[in-house]
């Protein structure tokens, strides 16, 4: 398709929005930062109501300050702790909670929870203050944030939840769920959903319940009995998640996960995936028999950082192998991780 001339009056615009951001002093990802600003001026054509570009200001405002919040700690992993704000700390999940985070924070990692009480406040008792982040929502009823956090400058609160939602997924390397209710289910389900569909990178799912508990138990006999056999998903997906009622051996799993296991990025049609330590010729002939059926095109083989790591200067100094990867079986995926970290 043949690209369009750009008038006169656009070349114009743009010259104008280099020159504000110049005004302001420049900065990273400028080109980005002048498409969001034509976009912007978009909004007084294109939506009428008010409400509607409260929203986009609204939204554009809270991940603006939540990613300057997170970035001085991107070097850290990080786990999420979903779970009731109703849960006293008389009661058994809130101690595992406490004891969970402790655990986490003692392996290197911090924690981020909703800021408000019970579960989440456990996980900041555990993770003491300065291990902890809180992404707190405004509620008309409930809930202000905990006496660990509210005070401390890692704490966002936000009006939405979508916003708060996209933030503890963006910035965790693992999850963990204890018993709570529809707020619980609900990040829970989305993030099954969003890994399921690749739409956020893989990192560990644990579900925590109380010793001899059957919460997480009856949820998970749920799915099987339902969504597996009416195959409204597939086997491979119940990878993408792990049971237990020992805070221990999630903390285990969790950072198993990354014993080997660093991370992922697609470059044009192929997935890179980085390494702590590259298998050797005969492991890696291994995964690709024990895996093809996840691989289109090329098979999976050792490489050094693409032209576009490099220019992002992503991880460059890790090892790393590529392949055709079919974009669909993201649980067999979660499954040769696994394999990968027993390198």
């Amino acid at each position: 398709m043949q690209k369009r001339e750009r008038t006169a009056a656009e070349m114009e615009l743009t010259r104008r929005i280099a020159e504000l951001i110049a005004l302001k002093g420049g900065g990273h990802n400028t080109d980005l930062v002048a498409d969001i600003i034509e976009n912007a001026l978009k909004l007084m054509r294109d939506v009428e109501h008010r409400g509607d570009v409260r929203v986009i200001q609204t939204a554009l405002r809270e991940l603006r300050y939540a990613f300057k919040l997170f970035a001085p700690y991107s070097a850290t992993r990080k786990v999420t702790i979903f779970g009731s704000a109703r849960i006293a700390p008389t009661k058994v999940e809130y101690q595992q909670a406490v004891e969970f985070a402790r655990l986490s924070a003692d392996a290197g990692w911090m924690v981020i929870t909703g800021a408000g009480p019970g579960i989440m406040q456990a996980g900041h008792e555990g993770a003491g203050l300065e291990k902890s982040f809180g992404a707190n929502i405004r509620l008309p009823w409930e809930q202000g944030a905990n006496p660990v956090i509210e005070h401390d400058k890692k704490l966002i609160t936000f009006k939405y939840f979508f916003t708060r939602k996209l933030t503890f997924i963006r910035h965790s390397d693992a999850l963990a769920l204890f018993p709570g209710g529809f707020g619980t289910m609900d990040e829970g389900f989305e993030a099954l959903t969003l890994m399921q569909t690749g739409k956020s990178r893989l990192m560990p799912l644990v579900l925590v319940d109380r010793p001899g508990g059957t919460y997480w138990k009856t949820w998970d006999r749920n799915v099987r009995d339902h969504l597996l056999r009416d195959q409204l998903i597939s086997q491979d997906d119940l990878n993408l998640y792990q049971i237990t009622d020992d805070p221990a051996q999630a903390v285990r799993w969790i950072t198993r996960f990354y014993r080997n296991f660093h991370s992922t990025r697609f470059v044009r049609d192929q997935l890179v995936m980085r390494l702590q330590r590259a298998p050797t010729a005969t492991a890696l002939a291994g995964v690709n028999a024990d895996f093809a059926d996840i691989i289109t095109g090329d098979a999976m083989r050792l490489i050094g950082p693409t032209d576009e790591e490099r220019d992002d200067n992503d991880e460059v100094a890790l090892a790393r192998m590529r392949f055709g990867f079919d974009r669909k079986s993201y649980g067999r995926l979660r499954e040769l991780i696994d394999v990968l970290n027993n390198f």
